[in-house]
């Protein structure tokens, strides 16, 4: 804009908490100067935008995680195997300018990117015939291979500088005593082994790309997850423990963990092994209690072994055996926990 007659005066006005304006002009009498602008938020705003390609981002975890990222004004590649359901769940009009990428244009989608998420995984709370057991351990393994192939291959300049890969507690095996850290060392069970050729898959990433793996407990929420098959069961009074009760439960709200995934995309601190679980496990008797008094129903009822047993086979493991995982690593990191404890999560789950 144009100045006239203007007086020799230098001025700064904060015009928000991240704005401000400033104004130099250089003494002349009768002259016309033009007047120069800078808004410092808006330069700041970009510089601190990412470009995020996320794989399974039609699930529990990566839905949230872009709802998050977009409301951020961040940049969100969903990489996807069926264009038509991720645009079922992310439509344009309620999420402009996100980019679905079918994996034929996987590298394109994720060269230039800031950071990659790797969520992608069949659900493991299923009846585990041979073949089933096959496809999770598979599906975990095919797509962080092809991610950690496309990002090797890139040139430096356009290569994501970090890479969060989700894995699971199921690494540590079970036990009903034991608590388990990151320094702990991996069990001898089907989902042991499970965890340890998705993490070494991700492990084979570039050395100058930044690596957290989100070691990920029992998520609570209401849309999906363990949280969601089991609300029907006490809303018809036929809630309670399964198996003993006595078997420990590892979770961590599904605000937490979207929280702790996005820290590990813009905090350089956030490398290697970091579980992802509330600081407080609880045994599996008590979060049952908990959850029966947030719905008001009895959760005394416990569902017996072999009833699980016949519905999940195999699979029923996931449930009656339990680990008690602690996050030492993100505590140490000074990551805050909304819902630190059981109680809290499922009332604010709930209501």
């Amino acid at each position: 804009m144009e100045v006239c007659r203007a007086t020799a005066f230098s001025w700064t006005h904060t015009i928000s908490t991240s704005t401000s304006l400033h104004v130099s002009l250089s003494p002349s009498k009768w002259e016309t100067k033009r007047l120069t602008v800078w808004c410092a938020s808006d330069q700041t705003q970009k510089a601190n935008q990412m470009t995020v390609s996320v794989t399974g981002a039609t699930g529990f975890i990566g839905r949230r995680l872009v709802q998050r990222l977009h409301a951020d004004n961040h940049s969100v590649h969903v990489l996807t195997r069926s264009r038509t359901k991720a645009e079922l769940i992310f439509p344009v009009k309620d999420f402009p300018g996100i980019v679905i990428a079918e994996e034929p244009e996987w590298k394109d989608s994720i060269q230039g990117s800031t950071g990659v998420v790797n969520l992608a995984g069949m659900p493991i709370s299923t009846r585990w015939t041979a073949e089933v057991k096959k496809e999770i351990k598979q599906s975990r393994i095919k797509v962080t291979s092809k991610v950690i192939n496309i990002i090797n291959d890139l040139p430096d300049a356009v290569r994501p500088s970090v890479l969060v890969s989700a894995t699971a507690v199921g690494y540590y095996g079970t036990n009903e005593t034991r608590a388990f850290d990151e320094q702990s060392p991996s069990g001898n069970d089907y989902l042991a082994e499970v965890c340890r050729e998705w993490e070494g898959t991700a492990l084979k990433v570039n050395k100058d790309v930044r690596l957290a793996l989100i070691r990920i407990g029992v998520v609570l929420g209401k849309e999906g997850g363990a949280l969601a098959k089991m609300i029907p069961l006490f809303m018809v009074f036929a809630g309670g423990p399964l198996g003993s009760g006595k078997q420990w439960f590892s979770w961590i709200h599904l605000d937490d963990v979207v929280n702790l995934i996005y820290e590990a995309l813009t905090n350089p601190s956030y490398k290697g092994v970091i579980n992802g679980t509330a600081p407080n496990p609880v045994r599996f008797m008590e979060m049952c209690q908990h959850l029966g008094n947030v719905l008001g129903r009895p959760s005394w009822l416990p569902v017996p072994d072999f009833a699980l047993k016949a519905v999940l086979g195999e699979g029923a493991a996931v449930v009656l055996d339990g680990q008690r995982v602690l996050p030492l690593k993100a505590q140490e990191l000074g990551f805050s926990f909304k819902y630190s404890y059981i109680k809290d999560a499922l009332k604010s789950i709930m209501t």
